[in-house]
């Protein structure tokens, strides 16, 4: 099992960007997480979650211009990112967890480059 992320991009300020993550692999039950993103020199932080009930939770710094949301037919997690701003440059990873026969998994997705300039 393992995630692949799309979509991020190059946009100038005021711009907007959709990243996906699908996960892949038969048999596995996937619980996404949520998104992160790390910026140069920064270290990896949180972005926005999404529990298994729908609720869903923001950074502060994102509030009001990001949503994430899933498609559990797809197995897919998405990040609509409006309003973008030069801080808002960095990799946006997807997080997920995976369970199959008793093993559960941390899945990191390999990252996406979201550059935004002003």
């Amino acid at each position: 099992v393992q995630l692949q992320a799309s979509g991020g991009g190059q946009v100038q300020a005021g711009g907007s960007l959709r990243p996906s993550c699908e996960a892949s692999g038969s048999d596995f039950r996937i619980n996404f997480v949520g998104w992160y993103r790390q910026g140069p020199g920064n270290r990896r932080e949180l972005v926005a979650q999404i529990r298994t009930k729908g609720s869903t939770n923001y950074a502060d710094f994102v509030k009001g211009r990001f949503t994430i949301s899933r498609d559990n037919a797809k197995n897919t997690l998405y990040l609509q990112m409006n309003d973008l701003k030069p801080e808002d440059t960095g990799v946006y990873y997807c997080n997920a967890g995976a369970s199959r026969g008793g093993a559960e998994y941390d899945l990191w997705g390999p990252g996406t480059q979201v550059t935004v300039s002003s």
